[in-house]
């Protein structure tokens, strides 16, 4: 059998649009925020690269109000 037929994709679909959601948001908000903990550049990288994880760090750790 073919690995790709054996696939459950009405599950996995919907987990990876949730994700393509949450990583467009993190990075609207990184354009949006004028203040971030660390670089921008490297935030973009985290997000994009890291994907899930990138997301949740930038929303718990990156945004930081202005002090």
């Amino acid at each position: 059998m073919d690995t790709w037929q054996t696939i459950p994709w009405h599950l996995i679909m919907p987990l990876i649009v949730l994700q393509l959601i949450l990583m467009i948001t993190a990075l609207i908000s990184l354009a949006r925020t004028p203040y971030t903990r660390g670089p921008k550049w490297l935030w973009i990288i985290l997000i994009i690269g890291l994907n899930l994880i990138g997301t949740i760090a930038y929303f718990v750790v990156g945004r930081r109000d202005r002090r």
